[in-house]
């Protein structure tokens, strides 16, 4: 079983302004009506989507056992998942029925060329407005929360990095691993971030530190856990916390100076093949089986109304570096190409 999927909100958001917003819930709405019988009749749809493997297939897994429709997944990083649905789009030969990625800027943007079915299924009002799209373009399948981690055994207390500057002290050097924008939609939002508010010469810094460049949030944590290197940066916290109830030693450190919390959009693609079957996969992706299932493996449900990961701290908890989603719309290219320049 294969997944990816793409998501974006394209609003300029304060940390304040999102704090509340993660922590608020909007006022009850009249849902969208789902045709269960006509979704049935369909049989199966297309799930694009960047959802942790094991997750995608446990979300994926409980759909088909609750409605008999088969699942087709094709999972990869956001960016990867997004190349490969642009180009579909442009070749007007639509496969995927529902897109969930984590690039809110590359979703807004798609929902602004009305590439998207709105639709506000139950449980739509529980999502933070941070979260979805007012009309429903997109709503949050999950929080992202993005942090630095290392292995405990490995890196003493007093050694440990707390804020995001401190990773290029040469004490570092040759310890950090970090993910590629070119292929993960998360990394892509905190690099863009970085270097609009310290500058590219932050990165030139962390490529002088012999920082180590994988492609995706599994291969941070594998090489983590091996201990080829120590300190992941700008990670997706879900893996360390997963990690951790397998027994590692690892440890996560939300930076003094802020951290990335980053919404994982679902869309219904217009004009795909199984329509109705897209609405019913929609709704079941924000209800409680499917949101429980982010906090059982250690990330965080899109749903304001259900408790954080076990050991991790509430949204509400931790200090939000502020995403100008407008601004990364139109950046992205340009993100990708002076990272690479500096790595390559």
């Amino acid at each position: 079983m294969n997944a990816s999927f793409h998501a974006g909100a394209g609003v300029r958001l304060l940390a304040a302004a999102m704090l509340a917003q993660l922590v608020s819930l909007a006022p009850a709405l009249a849902q969208d009506a789902v045709d269960a019988a006509a979704a049935k009749k369909e049989g199966k749809l297309v799930w694009y989507t960047s959802t942790p493997v094991a997750q995608a297939q446990k979300i994926a897994g409980a759909f088909e056992k609750e409605t008999g429709i088969k699942v087709e997944v094709f999972r990869s990083g956001g960016s990867e998942v997004l190349r490969r649905f642009q180009s579909e789009l442009d070749a007007r030969r639509i496969v995927a029925d529902v897109m969930t990625t984590s690039d809110p800027a590359a979703s807004a943007l798609l929902a602004k060329k009305g590439v998207f079915v709105p639709f506000k299924p139950k449980n739509f009002d529980k999502i933070p407005d941070a979260a979805k799209d007012k009309d429903g373009n997109y709503i949050a399948q999950r929080l992202n929360i993005m942090t630095i981690y290392m292995r405990g055994d490995k890196v003493a207390e007093a050694d440990r990095p707390r804020t995001w500057d401190d990773v290029t002290a040469p004490k570092y050097k040759g310890k950090l691993v970090m993910t590629d924008p070119s292929y993960t939609a998360l990394q892509l939002t905190v690099v863009g971030m970085m270097s609009k508010a310290r500058g590219w010469g932050y990165y030139e810094k962390l490529q002088k530190n012999d920082v180590m460049i994988v492609r995706g949030n599994q291969q941070v944590s594998d090489n983590i856990k091996r201990g080829e290197r120590v300190i992941a940066v700008g990670a997706l916290d879900s893996y360390a916390a997963e990690d951790r109830a397998a027994g590692h030693n690892i440890v996560t450190v939300y930076p003094s100076d802020g951290t990335f919390i980053i919404p994982s959009p679902t869309a219904i693609i217009k004009g795909s093949p199984s329509p109705n079957a897209a609405r019913l996969f929609a709704e079941f992706m924000i209800g409680d089986e499917a949101q429980k299932v982010f906090p059982a493996d250690g990330g965080y449900a899109a749903r304001a109304d259900l408790a954080p990961p076990q050991g991790s701290p509430p949204v509400s908890q931790i200090k939000v570096v502020p995403v100008d989603y407008e601004w990364l719309e139109g950046a992205s290219g340009q993100i990708k190409k002076r990272f690479n320049e500096i790595f390559q």
